[in-house]
């Protein structure tokens, strides 16, 4: 049976680093991830969880100036994109974006929707929405690796459980 999409509720931030954490195990081969929702909405927060997992111990902020950010963590290359302050979705092109979304690379996304067009389907896709004080995150997969990233996070322990598991 294939996953469509998973629900968990983040009661604060640093559950929120937490589910990072546990996503990242599952993104280990690489995979492309969009992170949706509003400004302040914990896609940054859940970044910092994934790299935190895959071993960098530095800070981690979002790249809205540099629109990437790269990693280099556990063998696996790591590409942090932040597109809010992006014009027009053709300036992807000229900073070669194609080259950074390798079958074998990590990109994790914010502000997808501002390349459109532009930036491949994702695998998986994290849409964070205030809920309360905490978060509510979906998760959906896009795509045979997503489905199989959703399976490995349905088999994790999680601190974070998921909220009423969709099945197709």
């Amino acid at each position: 049976m294939s996953v469509a999409d998973l629900r968990f509720q983040l009661t604060d931030e640093v559950a929120t680093v937490d589910f990072g954490r546990r996503l990242a195990k599952s993104l280990r081969g690489g995979a492309v991830v969009f992170l949706q929702g509003t400004l302040g909405a914990g896609k940054t927060t859940l970044t910092r969880g994934v790299l935190q997992e895959l071993g960098h111990a530095g800070a981690v902020k979002s790249p809205t100036y540099t629109l990437v950010e790269p990693y280099e963590l556990s063998g696996l290359k790591v590409f942090h994109f932040d597109l809010y302050r992006l014009g027009d979705p053709e300036e992807l092109e000229y900073m070669g974006i194609r080259d950074y979304f390798l079958e074998q690379n990590l990109c994790i996304v914010e502000w997808p929707m501002r390349g459109a067009g532009i930036l491949p389907s994702p695998d998986l896709s994290v849409d964070l929405t205030v809920s309360g004080t905490g978060r509510l995150a979906i998760v959906t997969a896009s795509t045979r690796r997503g489905d199989s990233i959703l399976q490995s996070l349905i088999t994790q322990p999680l601190k974070t459980q998921p909220l009423k598991p969709k099945h197709e």
